[in-house]
């Protein structure tokens, strides 16, 4: 099955990306764009370009292949791309999905399902049962999907129904599917995920992994490879499980195998049937172009690349239009942008392009590559320095911070280091010595006496130098109001949540800063708000 021109059902970064290797071997592109999204930059770099009414709308995607005699829908990331129902749509039209197929994506979609399928395959799981069963902490997932959406911990009773009712919300706003499951929380692990090709037929091949554990929103924003908490062995068997789960659902494309990491015990978390933000890191140390691969294999070509030989080391950092410091979406038009020339750069945006609240603010995805990790993170820090942008706040200073950090640079990090080291904190003046597994944490011994702070939370803390008797409560960035908690004349306590933004899918509560007394409530259930716009007024 030749394909000669491609689709690809997706926007900003990765369709540019997708785009770059169709090019390169000849195959003529077509871009789509909702109404709302049409002078972008990867809609500027696809031969054609077709309108449609939204991102998540499957008729539309195949309507847009059939107008432009496209062969193939490539879907990328997010949106549609690990969407079983849309696999199959495709394929009935008589178009090529690059991608799994539907069969394995609903085997290894479904997160419980797919943890039940990696116990009988032998791959060791996080327990899972009813709250009564898990006991605390334990976590919220949605079952059909990732990326945080859809996850709340929960460490008391208490927070129990709140944390199920915004996960549920979250979990159909961003999948349409509010099926929700609960697992016992492993506290401060590392997240390593193997990268996966398997052609279909039975052949599944892993190019080693990435390191993933530091988080924020339960997203990563820093990815390398390989992980310095793995040996050869221990690579070894986390491969062997990853393989074993693949073969199980009869997978074939490029997928992501994701383990949690303790010392040296670790656990299946989910499998990614798509291609994954961090691929670079892998196809740096590696050689394999996993675009070409995806494409290979949909064309129906058999697997050709073997178990590889690491080249060096790699790492990215994911630059967004955010604060740096709480981690909350901030939009604008982009009016000054100077990329590094000396690493790879994945680009979603150009200069003059708005950045707004409907889609993803990642902005460029910025990935070094050297002999050993030391030369990889000192040649990130140097195109960090040299990258500029105007117009909009931007997490470059996190950035900045992020890579200079001692315990990053030591490679002594996990889940939790966003919540013990603050964004743009000063860091430690020296590490602790001693003989660290791979789980090494800042504050092993003792354990902490309570949960560390959430990310989430300090984005409502007071700025150094604000004043204490703040009366007015403001919106952190644009956003949709989902709900009200709070009417005029309430007494509220310190920390109570008076209503929730939502903004690229994500929940935001606004909480109280103090006990107070609602003096007035600006805003509704469904109103659309800008970034500062005032939503509640207070007296002490």
């Amino acid at each position: 099955m030749e394909i000669r021109k491609l689709l690809v059902a997706n926007r900003g970064e990765i369709a540019v990306r997708v785009f770059r290797t169709a090019r390169e071997l000849g195959i003529a592109t077509v871009a789509v764009a909702a109404p709302d999204d049409r002078d972008t930059l990867h809609v500027r770099t696809a031969d054609q370009t077709v309108e449609i009414r939204s991102y998540l709308d499957s008729e539309e995607h195949i309507r847009a292949a059939k107008e432009t005699g496209a062969d193939a829908i490539h879907p990328g990331y997010g949106f549609l791309s690990e969407n079983p129902d849309f696999a199959e749509a495709i394929e009935a039209a008589g178009l090529i999905f690059v991608g799994p197929s539907a069969e394995a994506l609903r085997a290894g979609g479904n997160k419980l399902e797919a943890k039940q399928m990696a116990r009988r395959a032998g791959v060791p799981v996080v327990r899972e049962g009813s709250p009564e069963e898990l006991g605390y902490p334990l976590v919220i997932k949605a079952a059909a999907g990732g990326g945080g959406r859809g996850m709340r911990i929960v460490r008391e009773p208490t927070e129990l129904d709140g944390g199920l009712e915004a996960a549920r919300r979250e979990a159909k706003a961003a999948f349409g599917d509010d099926t929700l499951f609960c697992e016992h929380y492993v506290e401060r692990p590392r997240h390593v995920e193997i990268q996966l090709l398997a052609d279909g037929q039975g052949n599944v091949v892993a190019l080693g992994e990435r390191e993933c554990s530091i988080q924020r929103r339960h997203q990563k924003v820093l990815e390398e490879s390989p992980s310095p908490a793995l040996d050869p062995d221990l690579r070894a068997g986390m491969s062997e499980a990853a393989v074993a789960f693949a073969q199980a659902i009869g997978y074939r494309s490029a997928g992501t195998a994701e383990f949690m990491l303790d010392g040296r015990d670790f656990w299946f978390l989910e499998l990614n049937g798509r291609i994954q933000v961090e691929h670079p890191v892998t196809e740096l140390v590696t050689g394999v172009d996993l675009v070409r691969e995806q494409l290979r294999i949909a064309a129906g070509e058999p697997l050709a690349v073997g178990e590889p030989k690491l080249d060096g080391h790699a790492v990215e950092v994911r630059l967004y239009a955010e604060d740096p410091r709480s981690f909350l979406p901030q939009a604008g038009r982009i009016e000054r942008l100077s990329l590094p020339r000396t690493i790879r750069v994945d680009a979603g945006v150009e200069e003059g392009d708005e950045v707004g609240v409907a889609y993803d603010p990642m902005i460029a995805k910025l990935i070094a590559h050297g002999p050993t990790r030391d030369e990889a993170f000192l040649r990130l820090q140097d195109a960090l320095a040299d990258t500029d942008v105007g117009g909009l706040t931007t997490n470059l200073p996190f950035l900045r911070w992020l890579v200079r950090h001692p315990a990053v640079r030591a490679g002594r990090t996990n889940t939790a280091f966003l919540e013990e080291n603050p964004p743009l904190s000063a860091p430690p003046a020296r590490l602790p010595s001693g003989p660290w597994d791979g789980a090494w944490r800042l504050n092993l011994s003792p354990p902490p006496p309570h949960a560390p702070p959430d990310v989430d939370n300090a984005a409502h803390a007071e700025r150094p130098g604000a004043a204490a008797e703040q009366s007015t409560l403001t919106a952190p960035m644009p956003g949709t109001v989902i709900q009200v908690l709070a009417t005029p004349g309430d007494r509220v306590k310190v920390r109570q949540t008076l209503l929730v933004l939502e903004a690229m899918k994500m929940e935001t509560p606004i909480v109280s800063p103090y006990a107070a007394v609602v003096r007035k409530v600006h805003v509704a259930e469904g109103d659309r708000v800008a970034g500062g716009a005032v939503l509640v007024e207070l007296e002490e």
